[in-house]
């Protein structure tokens, strides 16, 4: 059954003149004109039977002309009133379009002619038709939607959720206006489906509370984890070094400004390949010798390694003169002396010194089904969606830990047979603090990047999404957001922050931008594949709330009784633990 069903009543008004992409409508129905808004979408009927073109309204003008005189006495002058709207034509939707009904394009084949009669749509209309454009039917299964429609709230706005995931999102907002809400509804649509499959980065712990049977939660092991043998059953993560890759290894070990760092590094990459190489024969890993690479995730001993670094550090070779020093003699010093330090580093322990079982070839596969099977697939059927919480990860290795955490999941993607690819989500809270938009000339930031912006190029062949959350976006990598081909905006106070925004939106919509600063706490944008339509909506508050950290500043200073825990903060800080 056609959307588009209007009664005389129901007319707006007429189209009294059209340009390229905009159309002007004489206004004669005043009581439905009260009801309408800037932003607000229409319906104007095309010369084309079971066709009507789509329009948002650019501009309202209400004008009253000079009265016409009736005779001489002037009793019975009326003042004339001459009401326009402007409105932007955004698309064509099809009653019928050859084998599908109700089908919305981004498409103009016709422009609406002279006196074409212009309708609102509103209320049930305007529910009925996001719903057609979300290419989604009650039965096919669920539909994503995060909220209602700000002008409509009696209308839900859905979303086509395979455009969303697939072409990659983000979610923009300043401090306090609602991006934890939204991401937390995402998180419990995609934790209902019977086979979700995402995971969180919570570098804050904000996401603690969300429980359901489609959430796991996991901790990156802190300093007193690794004591008490925490495991993965346990929802403790250990990240083992030998993860690393070369790169990653000489960011973290070698300092550049060395005059020895190009020997340290070729040391170091040898001695790694070598410890491979020694834990691989010692294992009878016949299948792996011929192939691996020091790239490959294959365990082996930070000590083996460091033995060999002390012993060509202090290396004697025979010479014609008797013994002399070796090629890397004292020049390897720095390099020790750093992998020491990280080595007794209790900051570091879930990298640097994990878990026994951690070094067991099957290990890895345990991780990576952890983290990458969706909820079917779990041996517990449960945990489509995984929060991984990185708030005791060290600031300083924080994007190094959370890129090779990506780089695991689009590696294992890649060397996954294609019919067998379960597609899956990242989504990145508070994104650049750890995708930023420069690297600051460190490791760390340099691998991140790179890898972020490998998944936002390649990740939609194999399976592999962004959701880009974060409170600036103009510090957020360019490449990773140009790769971003939907947007839900939320207020954004800063000029620059703005600017990114509307550089990314379509010319047509640049106004539409202009809402951002004044949006209420809770509203979004929503601009991008997945809406075909830009709308503002309303966020629906999740069931389980984040815990984002807000206080109600001048209550808690009213308040006398609450304790004093400046005393437990400083015992926690020094035993690096919360837990008693």
């Amino acid at each position: 059954m056609t959307i588009f069903r209007y009664s005389g009543e129901d007319v707006l008004g007429k189209v009294a003149a059209v340009d390229t992409t905009s159309v002007t409508v004489i206004v004669d129905n005043i009581d439905v004109l009260r009801k309408m808004q800037v932003n607000r979408l229409v319906a104007l009927r095309s010369s084309r039977a079971g066709q009507h073109l789509i329009g948002m309204i650019h501009k309202m003008i209400r004008k009253s002309a000079e009265p016409e005189s009736h005779g001489e006495s002037g009793g019975n002058d009326e003042f004339r009133e001459n009401n326009t709207v402007k409105i932007l034509l955004i698309g064509t939707f099809f009653d019928a379009l050859l084998n599908e009904k109700n089908v919305f394009r981004r498409t103009l084949e016709t422009v609406p002619e002279i006196d074409a009669e212009c309708y609102p749509i509103e209320g049930d209309k305007l529910t009925r038709f996001m719903r057609a454009i979300s290419f989604r039917t009650e039965e096919e299964g669920p539909s994503l939607s995060l909220g209602h429609y700000t002008l409509d709230e009696e209308a839900v706005a859905y979303l086509d959720a395979n455009k969303f995931f697939q072409r990659h999102a983000a979610i923009v907002g300043s401090t306090g206006s609602g991006k934890s809400y939204a991401t937390a509804r995402l998180v419990e649509q995609i934790a209902a489906l019977p086979n979700g499959n995402a995971i969180l980065f919570d570098l804050h712990g904000e996401y603690k509370n969300m429980s359901d049977d489609g959430i796991k939660h996991y901790k990156i092991a802190g300093p007193n984890d690794g004591s008490r043998g925490g495991t993965m059953e346990d929802g403790i993560l250990y990240f083992p070094y030998w993860l690393l890759g070369y790169e990653d290894m000489i960011g973290l070990l070698v300092e550049r400004t060395d005059q020895y760092a190009p020997n340290q590094s070729m040391v170091l990459s040898r001695a790694v390949t070598a410890a491979k190489l020694h834990y691989l024969e010692q294992r009878h890993e016949t299948d792996f010798i011929e192939h691996f690479t020091v790239d490959s995730p294959i365990p082996y001993r930070l000590e083996y390694v460091l033995d060999e670094l002390k012993r060509l550090n202090q290396e004697m070779v025979p010479g014609a003169k008797g013994e002399r020093q070796g090629d890397f003699h004292g020049k390897l010093s720095r390099l020790i002396a750093r992998l020491e330090n990280k080595m007794t580093d209790r900051r570091l322990g879930f990298m640097m010194n994990p878990p026994e079982e951690t070094y067991e070839m099957s290990w890895l596969d345990k991780l990576a089904s952890g983290l990458l099977c969706g909820r079917d697939h779990q041996a517990d059927k449960r945990g489509g969606v995984k929060i991984v919480d990185f708030s005791e990860v060290p600031s300083d290795i924080l994007p190094l830990v959370i890129g090779r955490v990506a780089h695991l999941v689009f590696t294992v993607q890649l060397w996954t047979e294609k019919s067998k690819r379960h597609p899956i989500i990242l989504l990145c809270d508070e994104a650049h603090l750890y995708i930023p938009n420069h690297a600051f000339g460190t490791g760390a930031f340099e691998s991140s990047q790179k890898y972020f912006e490998r998944i936002a190029k390649e990740g939609r062949k194999y399976g592999v999404g962004l959701v880009v959350v974060s409170q600036r976006p103009s510090e957020v990598n360019k490449t990773v957001l140009s790769q971003c081909h939907n947007f839900v905006a939320l207020r954004l106070t800063n000029a620059e922050d703005q600017l990114v925004i509307k550089k990314l939106l379509p010319d047509s919509l640049g106004g539409f931008a202009d809402l951002l600063p004044v949006l209420d706490t809770g509203e979004a944008l929503i601009v991008g594949d997945a809406s075909l339509l830009p709308s503002r909506v309303r966020i629906t508050e999740p069931r389980h709330k984040p815990d984002s950290g807000a206080f109600d500043v001048w209550d808690e200073w009213s308040n006398c009784e609450k304790e004093h825990a400046v005393n437990r903060a400083v015992k926690a800080w020094r035993r690096q633990s919360m837990k008693e």
